[in-house]
Formats: C-alpha cells, structure tokens, sequence
C-alpha cells in the first residue's frame, strides 16, 4: 500500500517562500509521474504542477515562474519549492502519483 505524506505547509507573508516535500512508501517504486494539486475554500481542485516519469515540467498559468517541481528518485520524493507567494496561492496542496494516488494535504496559508 503506497502511503504519501506531504509535508512543509504553513503561514506566509505575501512574498515569501515555501518548500513541499511529499515522500512515497510502502511499495515498490517505479518511477511514474508526480503532480501537486490545490483546493481553496470553495474551489475545485486544482493541477499547479506535474512532473513526468521522464521529468518534463509542467505548470499553471497561474504558477509560472514563481513554483518549481523537482523529484529525488533515489528517495522517492517530489518537491514544490514557492516563491513570491500571493495570498491567491492560499489552499491545501496534495500530492499525486501516477494519477490517482493523493496524499492528506497540507495547509498552505498566505498572509500578512
């Protein structure tokens, strides 16, 4: 059983930074592709970033330049490093392997 457990949300002035860290266990890894997702009060849930099994990068509109995905595959672990954060950036991010795995989440919260 493949467990994902993000880590490293929390409170953040606007302008700051944050990085997320989801770390896979429990199974037999191969690598596959990893994404972050959000959802704010209110929202759907919502793709910021995907990673392929071959690493091509993808974004949001609304994210680029400012987050950057990255994986450590010896450690089975994708990042989300955020930059320049905006008070629209508040909501809790999940992680996602291979399309249907989710981690529980993590507050991300932007404000001064």
């Amino acid at each position: 059983q493949v467990q994902l457990v993000e880590s490293g949300g929390g409170l953040v002035q606007p302008g700051g930074s944050l990085r997320l860290s989801c770390a896979a266990s429990g199974g037999g890894f191969s690598i596959v592709a990893m994404a972050w997702y959000r959802q704010a009060p209110g929202k759907q849930r919502e793709l910021v970033a995907r990673i392929s099994a071959s690493d091509t990068t993808t974004y949001a509109d609304s994210v680029k330049g400012r987050f950057t995905i990255s994986r450590d595959k010896a450690k089975n672990t994708v990042f989300l490093q955020m930059n320049s954060l905006k008070p629209e950036d508040t909501a809790v991010y999940y992680c996602n392997r291979a399309g249907f795995q989710w981690g529980q989440g993590t507050q991300v919260t932007v404000s001064s």
